[in-house]
């Protein structure tokens, strides 16, 4: 594992534990989290730690992840943010993703979380395509995608589990549209 934890002015972002799987469900399992992407919805407590062991040893076999969000020195989960590495296109990239609960929705939050991750990455890995795939109709990520860094990169759409993703990417050829 390259870090375990990433620090900003407001936020701690760690490397998930198996403790964490009853906070990611109250997080992923909540409807309003997933409402742009439903398929993302967690039934329960069991596939919440199903999902937990697999961002685990996503980091154990990458040295890199989904983080758990906390605000500094708090101990609640209020958010995960990271990267995954998949294939869109044919090519590798690092698929960017921020949610959060939403009683903390509005601070700011996904952005400076998003905005570490996606320097961190950069940093530590500048040769790899970072990409935020977003729905169509949430405003809110399309956002935070931009204040990250990346830019919209509409050779990159795709469809999706739940319908056409809008690609967000740091690739120099990606669009300022």
């Amino acid at each position: 594992m390259e870090t375990t934890s990433l620090s900003t002015s407001r936020l701690v972002l760690s490397v998930p534990a198996a403790e964490d799987a009853e906070a990611i469900f109250t997080i992923a399992g909540d409807r309003a989290t997933v409402a742009h992407n439903p398929s993302d919805l967690l039934a329960d407590v069991v596939e919440a730690q199903e999902l937990v062991n697999r961002w685990i040893q996503h980091w154990r076999d990458r040295g890199l992840g989904y983080w758990c969000v906390r605000e500094t020195g708090q101990p609640r989960v209020i958010g995960y943010c990271g990267v995954k590495a998949m294939s869109a296109h044919g090519q590798p990239v690092l698929n960017l993703i921020y949610r959060f609960a939403p009683d903390v929705w509005g601070r700011g939050y996904a952005t400076e979380a998003a905005t570490a991750v996606v320097a961190g990455v950069a940093e530590r890995h500048p040769d790899a395509t970072i990409i935020a795939r977003v729905r169509p109709a949430n405003q809110g990520s399309q956002n935070v995608a931009l204040k990250a860094g990346l830019r919209r990169d509409p050779a990159m759409d795709e469809p999706g589990e739940d319908g056409l993703d809008l690609a967000y990417t740091n690739r120099v050829a990606a669009s300022s549209r």
